[in-house]
């Protein structure tokens, strides 16, 4: 049986370093997979939100992400507008009503976003909005709800700052985790050198060690925050 699998992410790259490998795994099984990323992710970098003066960055990043999830197999990707690491600034009820416009076009049976405990609070404002428009009301498509970490932002969060990303659910990624390192790639422009975390090689080296810690020799790691057995 098929599924339909909805992954809801804050800035271009996020989405491939979260759950790369996970994407590309179903859709190798045929799964309906389709991406939201929320915010534009370039516009923080200036000190006040000119989209015009980064039209040319956004045009890259934008084509970047469709290279890159196009190498993932993706159905459908979804590119919004809201503010680069403002999310804060904005009405929680307004990053809810946009997720929930996706659950109900998409009705996902599963769905992948931001753990909570990141230092981006783009990322921590999306995670809430997720868990509320995935409430369990009668009708929710969703039954299963999955927290990914993102390298440069998960692991960075202090201890007593925010819950610890701790995983209890793993994703087998040996036979697409060369498919994640690939769409990484088309995201050049936001990568960094080594031993930075958000290189490409410490993506491999996480890779490695989830699977390592659960006896395969890739994987991702997830928070599981609600599963329902139908």
């Amino acid at each position: 049986m098929t599924n339909k699998i909805l992954v809801i992410a804050a800035h271009p790259d996020d989405e491939v370093l979260g759950c790369g490998g996970t994407i590309a795994r179903h859709s190798s099984m045929g799964d309906e997979v389709h991406v939201v990323i929320l915010a534009e992710g370039i516009t923080s970098r200036g000190e006040k939100r000119f989209r015009e003066k980064f039209t040319s960055q956004l045009s890259e990043l934008a084509q970047a992400a469709h290279n890159a999830n196009k190498i993932l197999g993706v159905s459908s990707l979804t590119l919004s507008n809201f503010p680069d690491n403002r999310m804060d600034s904005l009405e929680r009820l307004d990053i809810i009503k946009e997720v929930e416009t996706h659950i109900d076009k998409h009705k996902p049976q599963i769905v992948y976003t931001h753990h909570f405990g990141d230092v981006n609070i783009d990322h921590r404002r999306i995670h809430e909005a997720v868990v509320t428009a995935c409430r369990p009301a009668p009708n929710c498509p969703v039954h299963t709800i999955l927290f990914f970490e993102v390298p440069s932002s998960t692991e960075w969060q202090l201890p007593g700052s925010g819950p610890k990303f701790e995983p209890n659910w793993f994703r087998n990624i040996t036979d697409t985790m060369q498919l994640k390192l690939e769409a990484l790639k088309e995201y050049q422009c936001e990568m960094r050198p080594w031993p930075h975390a958000r290189s490409i090689e410490a993506v491999e080296y996480l890779a490695r060690w989830r699977g390592a810690s659960v006896g395969v020799k890739a994987a991702e790691a997830f928070v599981l925050g609600r599963n329902i057995f139908i």
